[in-house]
């Protein structure tokens, strides 16, 4: 059972080195996360802000890897184009950027006042 479990550990954790390894938008995703949780740390963010943070984190590159998953299940089912296979891949991509808006306003109610408030 441990060994099972250890092995499904492992089994993830590729998937995440391939997310990164292989999609540019999940790069920039994580260049994004740096710089979310640098100034989290500069603008000593509350608890309630990290939580929002790393819920809003989180969603977006669990967004990318379900997107990431669903295109490649999509081009081994439909290797050829077909017009529902583009509709779930752009329905996946929109996806991703739903969620990423979402987050970046996450991000603007945290940090805007705060950057506003240190220009002042």
């Amino acid at each position: 059972m441990v060994k099972r479990l250890l092995n499904s550990f492992g089994f993830a954790l590729a998937g995440i080195r391939r997310l990164f390894a292989t999609q540019p938008n999940a790069r920039v995703h994580l260049v994004v996360t740096v710089l979310v949780l640098a100034g989290g740390f500069y603008f000593k963010i509350s608890t309630a802000e990290w939580c929002l943070s790393v819920v809003a984190i989180a969603a977006v590159l669990a967004a990318e890897a379900f997107n990431t998953a669903l295109e490649d299940l999509t081009d081994l089912v439909s290797p050829d184009h077909h017009p529902l296979a583009g509709h779930a891949k752009d329905m996946a991509a929109g996806a991703v950027l739903l969620t990423a808006a979402g987050a970046a306003i996450v991000g603007l109610l945290i940090f805007l006042p705060k950057i506003l408030n240190l220009l002042s």
